[in-house]
């Protein structure tokens, strides 16, 4: 295998990041899908959210609701967007900025003036974002007002150098993320000129393409495999770290960055939780069955844990969440690797687990979740995924269902509690090519699950509505996959991407 150096590596890691948004250039006239239809093989009708060719929803674990529950922010091409759920109009937030006349394009510059969406805020109503400060041209953080007409941006601090975030905590005080340790001189990213000012890495050409053919954000790599092996086994030395956005209790002052944690390990996938501000959990990254994955860490660098301790060979879990509650984590889990599939939850205050059932077809990359838990939804996958399941491609609703135990049932505090999913399809995905993830998610009122499809080309955000479609006009009744067909005749082709 060829050597890569360690800059090589964390440019790898930054392709690799789900928080990615990669900005395009305007893409082509393209015509409209339809806005509405009722999708024949589910009796759902499914609305298309989003105008702007390439446009998509945040990863699945990334909030992208105001805490008033009234707008949900996407990225698109042009920037940063926001849907107004009552009206569901949408409107330009945060624009990329233009580029300067007669300059052409590449995806260095084109990365370099693009704004970064990292995550809607859980205090206030707003969205921050990363982008090149145009007078010091260096990668700064800001933070957004989603509800004026006239947007209201502030600067909150410059990134020093290298440095990306990618989790802002529940009060906004604080954000995460990690350095390679060996960027830094004497390994203290406060100290003076510590770091050169620049913008972080562009991405891999063959990834931008791909993404661009593809459509939209979230675009699994053709080499996600080799690479996530290289990067593991590269043993690049790296800190977890916190980044204060506003004057400290104690007067410490924004920009003021405090370690966590240092590690050869790869450290990826920060989430604050949603409600408590001291709370982050990140995961060990790399091939599921080769890495100890879900790990909790306070912001005082105290209470390192392991969230799911493996008894199993070949046993995994990943593609962690935090439920709505702030205090459970939610993962697929997989008793073996491909073979039985589990939505797992553990709560961090009464420390139950649990473990609901499904079937391999209705296995999902991602699974959501309402708030009161009476609903969960998954995006299925093809049969190239870790599941191969024959049938897997649907967006699906999942009602829970706890298995009753019979008098005298042997149980315990470290015991999962089991239950079991009962699946209703909502939309045939069959002409979606699943190297882009839906992502789907739960409106706040439970009305829709919205999730991103490139099943037309261009990706789209879309929302499928949960109750079933009440006599609807024949003529909208229609084939999802024979729709899509019309606007896009390429036939997808299975994934070979494995966890």
């Amino acid at each position: 295998m060829a050597s890569l150096s360690p800059s090589s590596l964390v440019a790898l890691v930054f392709i690799a990041f789900p928080f990615f948004m990669q900005a395009q250039s305007a893409t082509p006239t393209h015509e409209l899908p339809p806005k509405t239809w009722v999708d024949k093989d589910t009796g759902h009708r499914i609305w298309r959210i989003s105008d702007e060719p390439n446009s998509g929803a945040f990863y699945f674990n990334v909030n992208a609701y105001t805490p008033d529950h009234k707008q949900m922010v996407y990225n698109s091409p042009q920037g940063i967007r926001v849907l107004d759920l009552g009206s569901m109009k949408t409107k330009m937030l945060v624009p990329n900025v233009p580029p300067p006349p007669g300059v052409s394009e590449s995806p260095s510059t084109l990365f370099a003036r693009g704004v970064r969406a990292i995550v809607v805020g859980h205090k206030t109503n707003s969205i921050f974002f990363t982008r090149l400060d145009p007078t010091t041209h260096t990668n700064a953080l800001y933070k957004a007002n989603t509800d004026t007409g006239e947007i209201r941006v502030r600067k909150l601090i410059d990134l020093p150098g290298r440095l990306s975030v990618s989790s802002i905590n529940a009060d906004e005080t604080l954000a995460a993320g990690t350095y390679n340790e060996s960027d830094v001189p004497g390994g203290d990213p406060n100290a003076p000129n510590a770091f050169v000012a620049s913008a972080p890495p562009p991405p891999r050409a063959a990834n931008a393409n791909a993404a661009s053919n593809l459509g939209g954000a979230h675009v699994q790599a053709d080499d996600k495999g080799q690479m996530m092996e290289r990067r593991l086994a590269a043993r690049i030395p790296l800190v977890l770290f916190t980044i204060r956005l506003e004057l400290g209790p104690n007067g410490e002052k924004p920009g003021l960055i405090k370690p966590l944690l240092h590690s050869t390990d790869w450290v990826n996938h920060l989430l604050f939780s949603p409600s408590d501000p001291e709370l982050l959990m990140y995961c060990h990254e790399g091939m599921w069955q080769k890495v100890d994955r879900i790990w909790l860490i306070h912001t005082d660098g105290t209470h390192n844990t392991l969230i799911h301790k493996r008894t199993m060979a070949m046993e995994i879990a990943g593609h962690e969440f935090w439920g709505l509650d702030g205090q459970t984590i939610w993962y697929d889990w997989q008793y073996p690797k491909g073979e039985d599939f589990f939505l797992a939850s553990y709560n961090l205050k009464t420390g139950k687990r649990t473990a609901y059932h499904m079937q391999r077809n209705e296995w999902s990359i991602h699974f959501n979740l309402t708030e009161d838990l009476d609903l969960f939804t998954g995006d299925g996958g093809d049969s190239g995924q870790v599941a191969q399941a024959p049938e897997g491609e649907w967006i699906e609703l999942f009602y829970p269902h706890m298995i009753p135990q019979g008098e005298g049932a042997l149980n315990g505090p470290d015991f999962f509690q089991p239950g079991v999913f009962k699946s209703e399809r909502l939309v045939n995905m069959s002409h979606h090519n699943y190297r882009a993830e839906p992502n789907v998610r739960f409106s706040p009122d439970k009305k829709y699950v919205f999730f991103t499809s490139n099943m037309f080309g261009p990706s789209y955000i879309f929302g499928v509505e949960t109750t079933k479609a009440i006599n609807p006009p024949a003529t909208e009744i229609q084939s999802t996959p024979d729709l899509a067909r019309k606007y896009n005749p390429v036939e997808p082709t299975p994934t070979t991407t494995e966890k």
